[in-house]
């Protein structure tokens, strides 16, 4: 037996050997001992992982299909309507989406560099629950008072807590003590704000926050991220109406609802446009408050066409927009008159087109509007409210476009500004029309129910008409600027008289003609001189070659002048 061999055979032992020494063990310890059971999914995991993975493909479908996550599904409900902005807006502009120094809700909680305005919100929650704390901290009814209010704000929170978390598209990791407190904090500050604003007249920073901070306040508290449901803001503010008993003005007949359009204005319509007027004008008429859910959603329906200020309500037609209107430059080309409007019935996306009354063209009626570094983040977060909101019309999605395809050009803000529809405080209106054509960027626009299709079909209809055309045509190349409009004028006029010329010069030419010979004939001549000269050169050449052949030099001397007979004949 070779060495081979038993080395093979000795090896074959060794694990015989280990073979039933472990089938022995084996078995003892079942003898003996219970085994505990395990999971389905320990066991798997275990298994998976002994195979050298990590964890299984099973058990990470079974987590996704685990009832406790919820997250998507509570995220899409009906009573959202504080949502998170999509990754691809915030990408075009974060600051219009990212509160700059106060956080309202649980989206923006705890961030570090908010932190500062917590101290004014909680001035605001004193004052709020305390208007005269200063005179009134040895009177214990006062104390009382204070406590009983602020315990039942505190309830009233508690019993909305779980309705004001399903209004967030995100679930809030806030414990439930951290979150109602977050909304009377934040909803105390809020009509805290609102309520010394009116003191102020909506005219004048209030005293207690600094003059650099009331615009940034405004643009903080419409952004979509920044919101607390409304019906929170109404409870609060129904709670401490009462209490508020240091104003000098009466709050009663204002609402909420009026506070906050009028505190939001001058995000609109500019500073300059700031006016007192009644609570009544602010108030929502004839829109479902009911259904507003928050600020921003407030003043989309404020501007949105579908609620007016009108004693009827007109519904504006939606339809399919297959195109986009032109630009202002071009139509203007085409004799479309541009308009704007002040009606204070008019919302400022009713936009109009139809004929005119002195002009030849149509009209254009937009209503006046007013572009500033605040005017991006109100319209980009309204477009973020109108895309994740399945309920809403995307009419300032509409609106905005309409506004894009309308300014391409710096020429374009140039002549709307000019007839009075555009006005802005930016350096240039370069800087407009970069600003506008940035605001639908990573956007689509809304084709399906489009509240301005109407008007951008009958523009179109317009400017492909034969008038449109032939205008837009003659305005386009020979009358686009003043130095080319009188250069086109004084080729046309210099043509005209040369027309003039020339029909006096046949004018004379005709009397010396024969009596028989008529203008057509004239005309066939005049075309065909050319021909008939070269035909009486040629014959009187050939005269004369015959009569050198012949040898007779008599009518030589007669070949010049039947020449110039024919010449002469011909010119005149």
């Amino acid at each position: 037996m070779g060495k081979g061999n038993h080395i093979f055979a000795s090896r074959w032992f060794i694990l015989q050997k280990i073979t039933s020494t472990c089938k022995r063990r084996f078995h003892e310890s079942l003898s003996c001992t219970t085994l505990p059971t395990f999971d389905a999914k320990i066991l798997a995991r275990g298994f998976h992982e002994v195979c050298g993975g990590g964890t299984s493909l099973t058990e990470e479908l079974e987590d996704i299909l685990d009832p406790e996550d919820q997250g998507w599904e509570t995220s899409t409900n009906s009573v959202t309507c504080i949502y998170r902005v999509p990754s691809t807006m915030r990408q075009v502009n974060r600051k219009a989406f990212d509160p700059s120094i106060v956080s309202i809700g649980p989206y923006h909680y705890g961030v570090e560099s908010l932190q500062e305005m917590e101290k004014l919100k909680h001035t605001y929650f004193r004052r709020l629950f305390q208007p005269n704390y200063h005179n009134q901290l040895d009177d214990e009814v006062a104390v009382l008072q204070k406590k009983k209010a602020v315990n039942d704000a505190k309830k009233a929170m508690e019993e909305l807590e779980a309705v004001a978390r399903s209004c967030y598209s995100e679930q809030s990791k806030l414990n439930s003590k951290e979150f109602v407190k977050m909304m009377l904090i934040d909803g105390c500050f809020i009509i805290g704000l609102l309520r010394d604003s009116l003191q102020s007249d909506f005219e004048h920073t209030p005293s207690i926050i600094q003059r650099w901070m009331l615009p940034t306040l405004r643009r903080d508290l419409i952004k979509l991220e920044n919101q607390l449901p409304l019906f929170v803001l109404r409870k609060l503010f129904q709670l401490t109406q009462a209490g508020t008993t240091c104003h000098e003005k009466p709050i009663t007949g204002w609402e909420l609802e009026a506070l906050a359009l009028r505190f939001f204005k001058p995000l609109l319509r500019g500073h300059d446009d700031v006016l007192t007027s009644p609570p009544q004008h602010y108030a929502p008429k004839h829109c479902q408050s009911s259904s507003i859910k928050h600020f921003l959603d407030l003043f989309h329906h404020r501007i949105s066409p579908d609620c007016s200020t009108r004693s009827v309500v007109q519904v504006p037609p939606r339809g399919k927009q297959t195109k986009q209107i032109l630009s202002i430059q071009e139509l203007k080309e085409a004799g479309v008159k541009l308009k704007f409007t002040t009606d204070p019935t008019r919302k400022p996306l009713d936009i109009t087109f139809g004929r005119g009354s002195w002009c030849w063209g149509k009209v254009l009626t937009i209503p006046r509007i007013h572009i500033a570094d605040h005017r991006g983040t109100l319209f980009r977060n309204m477009v973020a409210f109108e895309k994740c909101n399945p309920n809403c019309h995307q009419d300032v999605t509409s609106y905005l476009f309409f506004l894009d395809n309308l300014i391409n050009s710096a020429k374009d803000v140039g002549i709307l500004h000019y007839y009075g529809v555009l006005h802005h405080s930016l350096g240039s209106n370069r800087e407009v029309a970069k600003l506008v054509n940035n605001l639908c960027k990573e956007v689509s626009p809304d084709v399906s129910k489009s509240y301005l299709y109407k008007v951008v079909r009958d523009v179109d209809e317009y400017y492909g008409s034969k008038y449109g055309k032939i205008r837009g045509f003659l305005v386009h190349h020979h009358f686009s600027s003043w130095l080319v409009g009188i250069s086109t004028l004084a080729a046309c006029l210099a043509l005209y008289l040369a027309l003039v010329q020339t029909g006096s010069s046949v004018a004379s030419a005709r009397e010396r003609l024969h009596e028989h010979t008529t203008f057509k004939d004239f005309l066939k001549e005049a075309l065909l001189y050319g021909h008939i000269s070269k035909w009486g050169l040629g014959n009187a050449r050939n005269l004369q070659q015959k009569a050198v052949v012949n040898g007779s030099t008599e009518n030589i001397n007669h070949l010049p002048r039947i020449h110039m007979q024919y010449c002469v004949y011909y010119l005149v």
